[in-house]
């Protein structure tokens, strides 16, 4: 019997079948066909820190801020958290107080607005600068697959810039800017992770944020820094890193308002919440000659997507922030701590399994965040992957799903984030069969041929 067809994919919009939707869903789906294996694919929190009664604690004093800290009458206080709310946020002030305590970084509150995730923030964005179909979007690569499928719903192409070692080549950066024009094209931002960055784990100093920053205002190009890592440094101690002992972000550095800050506090809080923010305070001239914020252009786009940010959610986080003192630096000595040990602990047995000169397994070793890349000597692909999780019960993230231009890629992603060092252990032991056997059947292959 023929199943009846309704719709066909090429009726729909041409990003509903693209790899870079595509990713998420398919690793996600292997996790869920392989539940027993190890997974050092998934960049989530710690889970162990997770604490439920915390949500009601966090929930009643952010109650309490309602009603003693902002004057709040009963009935105001329950049409806040219960009804449809603000489309900027109800948590915009006590955001730009966390960055002012925790990046030295001042804000108007009203250039703030409070998303469904990082990920709606990275939309609203894209959307009001994708104008026109001459419009293209700079990243630097590898680059987070989130940014690259939101970027493809809109009709907005993505031109690479290299990464490298220093996180960003500056060189690259501006002949992309040269070309895309030359191209009659309009380059209008540059998407950059500067700590930590997801998947390379890579960081731009901070001579080179200076240098970004100045070649953003030779080229009038703006900025999108996403920062959902920067404060998971990995310190020996795991005590709270000092400003002094972490470069400032982009947006702390930015006099020209060049930079708009992307942030979240899915590693911070409490990803289930679902909230981020962006940071947008570039003027925007009217066609009746006001000025305004580019925050009030997205809440207005924001307006048509989500409506609001759950004021449950926004209030969940707010507790948190107020329970210290809006600090998320003094919030997360735990997990830092825990994210320190094991990166630690990943990189020391990489080079336990893979003795230098005598392997050709090579990696990073970021100063800090989730995940390190290796490089081995063969093709790392989805297949390779299934083989891994279904033959070693290991996952890990092909690093090809990073890049967009469909090449072959010689490396895998490891996250530390949500494992124990004995799951560390244990996954680097199947990773080194894996590495192994695969390059004994390669060898094999090739001497076939």
């Amino acid at each position: 019997m023929t199943e009846t067809v309704d719709l066909r994919v090429a009726d729909l919009h041409p990003a509903v079948d693209d790899p870079a939707l595509n990713s998420m869903n398919f690793l996600n789906e292997v996790a869920q066909h392989y539940p027993d294996a190890v997974s050092l694919a998934a960049g989530r929190p710690y889970e162990e820190f997770f604490d439920v009664a915390a949500l009601h604690r966090h929930l009643e004093r952010f109650r309490r801020h309602l009603a003693d800290d902002l004057g709040q009458s009963p009935a105001q206080v329950h049409r806040t958290l219960l009804q449809y709310g603000r489309t900027k946020g109800i948590v915009h002030h006590l955001v730009a107080r966390n960055l002012a305590v925790d990046e030295q970084l001042t804000v108007d509150p009203e250039a703030i607005v409070v998303t469904v995730g990082c990920q709606e923030a990275m939309f609203l964005v894209l959307r009001a600068l994708r104008a026109d179909p001459r419009d293209v979007l700079l990243a630097v690569a590898p680059t987070y697959v989130g940014l690259t499928g939101a970027a493809r719903l809109l009709d907005l192409p993505v031109r690479p810039v290299r990464g490298g070692p220093a996180g960003i080549d500056l060189a690259d950066l501006r002949e992309q800017v040269r070309l895309a024009r030359a191209a009659g094209l309009r380059p209008r931002a540059c998407y950059v992770m500067p700590d930590f960055a997801n998947p390379s784990g890579t960081s731009i100093g901070l001579a080179d944020r200076r240098r970004l920053l100045d070649l953003a205002a030779e080229e009038d190009l703006l900025l999108l820094e996403d920062n959902p890592y920067g404060l998971f440094p990995a310190s020996e101690s795991g005590r709270p890193p000092t400003q002094s002992g972490r470069p400032p972000t982009l947006k702390a550095l930015d006099t020209a308002r060049r930079v708009v800050y992307l942030g979240s506090f899915a590693k911070t809080v409490l990803p289930g919440a679902r909230v981020g923010y962006v940071v947008a305070d570039q003027r925007v001239a009217g066609a009746d000659g006001t000025v305004g914020l580019l925050a009030d252009q997205l809440a207005k786009i924001k307006s048509m997507v989500t409506v609001n940010t759950s004021p449950i959610a926004q209030a969940v986080v707010g507790g948190a922030l107020l329970e210290h003192g809006c600090s998320l630096v003094a919030a997360t000595v735990r997990e830092r701590a825990a994210y320190g040990r094991n990166l630690r602990h990943l990189v020391d047995g990489l080079a336990r399994r893979f003795p230098a000169g005598t392997s050709p397994v090579r990696w990073n070793v970021p100063a800090g965040g989730f995940f390190v890349v290796v490089t081995v000597p063969f093709r790392v692909d989805d297949a390779l992957l299934h083989r891994s999780a279904r033959g070693y019960g290991l996952l890990w993230t092909p690093m090809a799903h990073f890049y967009d231009d469909g090449a072959p890629v010689d490396a895998l992603r490891l996250s530390v984030s949500a494992v124990t060092p004995e799951q560390i252990d244990l996954g680097l032991d199947r990773l080194a069969a894996l590495v192994a056997d695969e390059t004994a059947r390669r060898a094999a292959n090739a001497e076939v041929g």
